[in-house]
Order: structure tokens, then C-alpha cells, then sequence
């Protein structure tokens, strides 16, 4: 089996094979239409592919290369497909008449062998639009005015069952095989706490039928994550706002849930927002991102105590292979895209490529290769993709033409188990991509200026000296002995000589104001004799890369 990517962007909409061949698909041609399409999905064993072209919504199957369907659905900007492939589901914006009626169904269901509409709702919100599967498609389900309606064996004229709580606002339904599970959850109110309950379909009367409960305070809104094999949910609550003015990114908190009852918040030892958490396929393990930068990254239990610590660094995002023994911990937005690729089986280290202004990150099916992309909107510049090894070596790379945009980029998805899990390797694969040199950082030029010759201008000259950009690195033969161009790589350490650096500046001023008659008072002194004695002292061994002058201020002590 070889994975394949879909293409879309100003230049069409295009399938390219690889690796280890990275060429155009003959199997699924070049669709110029696909400048107009709106979205596209393939099915989950990667065997089907509907996309819209603004006029209709058109499938086909990858291998025969045969058209299916065609649907005459111009607005429709959602598509999915259920687990077997059974119903095909489109979701278009809902609209009312200007006389104020209800407007029609935007919410429709084929079914794949007939091409018949099986049933259309009204689905007013865009998010959570689309019903959710068991992987047997024995059971679907909607969340409806604060119900979980669950409909059996893709009979969607008939309400199988509800689970009925007031003001459900979000739902989960487990993976796996039966018996099937869902996740709920309650925002508080009035003072009450806000919940996540666990139920085992159709249990969900009584008041002991939850197989788990767990209350907190502080959500605005939560994010569940199921582990793979359906034993227990990481919660992720958040607030809007951080009441304590701590953090841009409002407040979160870390809380876990078994389906054996048993609960807990998650301790995570550094204080700041949680960037992302992920759970490892085996569904015995988890990771966090979490804390002001640079960010710490753990693995934890399932009793929620920490396995592993990866320190601190310019990181916002976990990723687990599909097989679960590689994970890669990146710096994306408005970090400058570093990797760490890790064996989570040895925890070694295995390669810290550098993806920068990457907008999009996934794991090949294969659990080898990995896909970065920098796309629009996000980035209207610069626009293309890199497939790598996870040995850090560049397989392949795409630069999108000046005048066009990338806006989608995915890999064809293959069902568990096609792809076997291979050893790991540290040694970087071959490759015929040249090695690109890392790009120097450069002042920000407004766009009127770029093509005029530079001037002395305050607000051109801000350089990498700003406090928002990270250091670049300093060429080879540039000496690193000056206290104003050190670095150690590791961002805290950077932090701490910067602090340092401020210190010692503040004793210089100390010296001139001495120097110029100035009666220095006793706890100015003092606290620059303690600061020599503990930067000598303690910190000397670590910081003999820098050159520290003489300050003279010893001879005032």
C-alpha cells in the first residue's frame, strides 16, 4: 500500500502518490473545478472521496476511479462519511425565509449504495453539525435542545432512545466495540459546578445509572477526549477569562474519568495555560503541553502520576504516531515551528527537525513519514508542504507559485492494522532534498516599504532584540564569548542570563553614581555585594561562556 495526499488550493484539487514516490496520481486527475471547492473528506479506509465544486457534491472511488454519486448541494461546506462507509452526511448553512418561517433541512443523509436522501434535519450550528457513529453503525446519535438523541441501526425515523439532562451542551460517544458509552457534559449555573457524566447505553435512567461523575468550577467550555480502547475521558475545562490576570488564554484545568467510577484533577507542576493533550493508542498513557513558555511536556499514568518529564521548550503540540511508540512535540503559530521527536519506549531523543511557519502537522498512516504544510488563510505567504522522515531528514518539498494558495493538504487515511509497526531507527534516512539553510530573523518592513532601500527609522529598526522573537542562532564563525550575543539553546537558561544581564547593568549604574560623589544607600550595597558572591559563587561554573566586565562596584563594599 502506498499513501497518498489530497491537494487543494488555487491550483485545483489533486491527488500525489508517495512516498517513496512523489508523483501527480493518475487515478484521481487534476480537477480545475477544484479551485471552487468548498470542502472536501475521504472515507475512513481512505476507499472513497467526495468533495463539492460550488455546483454540485460529487463521489468517487479512489481505486476504480468511478463516479458514485453526484448531488446538486452548491452550498454545502461540510461533508463526512460514516465509519462503513453506509451514509455520506452534508451540511450547509441554515437560512430562513424574509417573511420569518423556518427554513428547510440543511442536514442531509445518503445512503451510499442507492444515492437516496435517508433523512434531512435542521442542524442551526455549524459546530458539532454532524451526527456520531459507533465504528459499527450500530447507534447514532444528535444532541437536540439539551437531549442525546440515539437513533439504531441507521433507522433514522425512529428515536431509539434519550438521555435527556438539562442543558446538555456537548456529547461523546466512545470508540470501539459495544457496549457503547457517551460522554456528557452540563455547564454549571447559579453558583452550581459545571459535570461530565459517563453513561453506558441505554442506562441512562435512575440516579445511580452514570457509571462516573465528575463536578468542577471554572468552565466556560470543556473538551473530552476518549482513550482508544474506551476505559476513561480527559477533560479539559476552560475559562474565557483569567479572573487572576495570569494568562491571555483564560484558565484551564486537567481533570480525568474512568468508567469504573473513579475521578481525578491532574497536578501539573508549572502554572499556565494547557496547550494540548493526547492520549497514546495503547490507552494506558497520556500527554500534556502545558505552562507559561517555554512549556513543560509530561507523560502520565493512568493513575494520573508523571512518567515522564521532557523539561521545557518552545512547544504548544503533541503528536502520537498511529502506532503510539513515536511522539513529537512541536512550537507551532506563532513559535517558529521546532520538533522533538522522541521514542516513548526508551524516552531517547531521536531527531529536533525544524518545520518554521508550518500551519498544519500529521502523521502518515504509515507511522514513518509526517506532513507539514503552510496554508491559507492562515498564511497567505510561502505557501507549500514537506514530508519527512522522523529521523528529521526532508523527503519531499512543494513551494506553492508566488501568485497562488495552498488552503488543505491531507493524507489519505488507511485503517488500523494495514500498516505494520517497523523498529525504530535513529540514523537520519537518505534524501535528495538539499538541507535548507535556517533563515536569519530580519526587521519587520511594513509592505509599502519592502522594495525601498532602507533607513534609520525607529519603527523599521526593530531588530531580533525584540523581546517577542526568540534569539536566531549565531553564524559558526561568529565567537559567543560576549555577554550580549550568549545563548545555551535551552530557553530558561537564555531567561535566567537575560535577568543576570539586567542585574549587572543595574550594578554599572550603581558604579557611575559612585563615581560621581553619590552616597550609595546601605541596602543598594548589600544587594550588590549578595548578588557578586552568588553569581560567582554559584553560577560561575555554568556561565563561563560569558565574559563579565569588571564593575568596580567591590571596591565601594
Amino acid at each position: 500500500m502506498v499513501p497518498s495526499r489530497i491537494l487543494r488550493g488555487s491550483e485545483g484539487l489533486y491527488l500525489v502518490n508517495g512516498p517513496p514516490h512523489f508523483t501527480e496520481s493518475t487515478v484521481f486527475p487534476r480537477y480545475e473545478s477544484g479551485k471552487n471547492c468548498k470542502a472536501y473528506t475521504f472515507s475512513k479506509d481512505g476507499t472513497l472521496f467526495a468533495w463539492g465544486n460550488g455546483e454540485r457534491i460529487n463521489v468517487i472511488n479512489v481505486t476504480t476511479k468511478e463516479l458514485l454519486h453526484s448531488f446538486d448541494l452548491p452550498k454545502a461546506v461540510c461533508l463526512e462519511f460514516s465509519p462503513k462507509n453506509t451514509i455520506l452526511a452534508t451540511w450547509q448553512p441554515y437560512t430562513t425565509s424574509k417573511d420569518g418561517a423556518a427554513g428547510i433541512p440543511n442536514l442531509q443523509l445518503y445512503d451510499m449504495k442507492t444515492g437516496t436522501c435517508l433523512k434531512s434535519f435542521i442542524q442551526k450550528k455549524m459546530q458539532n453539525w454532524c451526527p456520531s457513529w459507533s465504528e459499527d453503525e450500530t447507534l447514532c446519535a444528535r444532541n437536540v435542545n439539551n437531549e442525546v438523541h440515539f437513533f439504531e441501526n441507521n433507522n433514522f425515523n425512529t428515536i431509539a432512545n434519550k438521555l435527556h439532562l438539562k442543558k446538555i451542551n456537548d456529547f461523546v460517544l466512545s470508540p470501539g466495540p459495544q457496549p457503547y458509552k457517551v460522554a456528557v457534559y452540563v455547564p454549571g449555573s447559579k453558583g452550581a459546578p459545571s459535570f461530565v457524566r459517563l453513561y453506558q447505553y441505554p442506562n441512562f435512567d435512575g440516579p445511580h445509572a452514570a457509571l462516573a461523575n465528575k463536578s468542577f468550577f471554572k468552565a466556560d467550555k470543556v473538551t473530552m477526549l476518549w482513550n482508544k480502547k474506551a476505559t476513561a475521558v480527559l477533560v479539559i475545562a476552560s475559562t474565557e477569562v483569567d479572573k487572576t490576570g495570569a494568562s491571555y488564554y483564560g484558565e484551564q484545568t486537567l481533570h480525568y474519568i474512568a468508567t469504573n467510577g473513579e475521578s481525578a484533577v491532574v497536578q501539573l507542576p508549572k502554572n499556565g495555560p494547557i496547550y494540548d493533550v493526547v492520549w497514546n493508542s495503547s490507552s494506558t498513557e497520556f500527554c500534556a503541553v502545558y505552562g507559561f513558555m517555554p512549556a513543560k511536556a509530561t507523560i502520565f499514568n493512568l493513575k494520573c502520576d508523571p512518567v515522564f518529564d521532557f523539561g521545557t521548550g518552545p512547544r504548544n503540540a503533541a503528536y502520537y504516531s498511529p502506532h503510539g511508540h513515536i511522539l513529537v512535540l512541536a512550537g507551532f503559530g506563532n513559535l517558529r515551528g521546532q520538533m522533538e521527536v522522541w521514542d516513548v519506549k526508551n524516552y531517547k531523543l531521536i531527531s529536533k527537525p525544524v518545520a518554521s511557519d508550518s500551519t498544519y502537522f500529521a502523521w502518515c498512516p504509515d507511522g514513518e513519514h509526517i506532513l507539514t504544510a503552510t496554508c491559507a488563510p492562515r498564511l497567505r505567504v510561502n505557501n507549500g508542504y514537506k514530508i519527512w522522515h522522523y529521523t528529521g531528514s526532508v523527503l519531499h518539498k512543494y513551494d506553492v507559485p508566488s501568485n497562488a494558495e495552498l488552503w488543505q493538504v491531507s493524507w489519505q487515511p488507511f485503517l488500523d492494522g494495514i500498516f505494520p509497526e517497523k523498529s525504530i531507527t535513529y540514523q537520519a534516512v537518505p534524501s535528495d532534498v538539499p538541507s535548507e539553510e535556517p533563515k536569519v530573523a530580519t526587521a519587520y518592513r511594513p509592505p509599502a516599504l519592502r522594495n525601498k532601500p532602507v533607513t534609520n527609522s525607529k519603527l523599521e529598526a526593530r531588530s531580533d532584540k525584540s523581546p517577542d522573537m526568540a534569539p536566531s542562532p549565531a553564524p559558526q564563525n561568529t565567537p559567543r564569548n560576549t555577554v550580549s550575543h550568549s545563548t545555551s539553546g535551552d530557553p530558561e537558561i537564555d531567561k535566567k542570563i537575560k535577568n543576570l544581564k539586567k542585574k549587572l547593568k543595574a550594578i554599572e549604574q550603581l558604579k557611575e553614581q559612585a563615581a560621581t560623589g553619590k552616597q550609595l544607600e546601605k541596602n543598594q550595597v548589600c544587594s550588590a555585594f549578595f548578588f557578586f558572591f552568588f553569581f560567582f559563587f554559584f553560577l560561575g561554573p555554568h556561565l563561563q561562556h560569558m565574559e563579565v566586565p569588571s564593575l568596580g562596584v567591590e571596591s565601594e563594599l
